[in-house]
């Protein structure tokens, strides 16, 4: 579903560029709203959750499906927890559906999907290790890795219950937006994928915007 927002970016308390490649880590307070953005079009934006004052507790897919009955995420949706509990509500978005079945890239889901030299490239993964390994304050290790959302990828399933990979349906400058329904810790990867059609083989920056 498509719905404008009505909030101002020159307002937010937040805002930064996130380039493909890097990762970006911060605490959203219950209330706060978040906005990424996809700046060129077609990017992906790889994106864990976890409950701010408990990371046992983070984002399930499956939680979330069940929840809302659609396998797409748009405005409406809740993204609930493993504890089946509510974490954040898209309330705003322009691209129209974001992808939480695909799972995020890794040297070895590269391996496997396209060719053994491939194993060499970035991944989302790395980029959560990364983020990780430079902020030990958070606690999270490498267990903490589970379910994601792939916000602005296009992955359509298919009448036998299969997943494709297929073009884009983002552009420069469409956004989704979400209110913190708790204290939430964000982790996304702006995805380096050079192999995908879904971001058109060329990955670009994202920016994300906090009030």
């Amino acid at each position: 579903m498509i719905r404008q927002s009505d909030k101002q970016v020159a307002q937010a308390r937040h805002r930064e560029t996130v380039y493909a490649g890097d990762y970006w880590l911060w605490r959203v307070a219950m209330g706060e709203t978040l906005r990424i953005t996809d700046l060129e079009g077609n990017q992906a934006a790889d994106t864990l959750f976890f409950n701010a004052d408990d990371i046992a507790e983070r984002y399930s897919m499956s939680d979330t499906l069940r929840g809302q009955k659609n396998v797409f995420l748009s405005v409406g949706s809740v993204l609930r927890s493993s504890e089946d509990r509510a974490m954040l509500t898209i309330t705003a978005d322009t691209c129209g559906r974001h992808d939480t079945l695909g799972g995020a890239c890794a040297t070895e889901s590269n391996t496997v999907r396209y060719d053994l030299e491939k194993r060499h490239m970035h991944a989302c993964r790395d980029s959560w290790m990364l983020a990780i390994a430079e902020h030990p304050e958070y606690g999270l290790t490498r267990r903490d890795i589970t379910h994601n959302i792939n916000f602005f990828m296009n992955v359509p399933v298919t009448q036998a219950g299969g997943l494709t990979f297929a073009d884009g349906i983002s552009a420069p400058g469409k956004y989704v937006e979400m209110v913190a329904n708790m204290n939430v810790l964000v982790l996304i990867s702006n995805c380096p994928q050079l192999n995908n059609p879904c971001n058109g083989y060329n990955p670009t920056p994202i920016e994300v915007s906090v009030w």
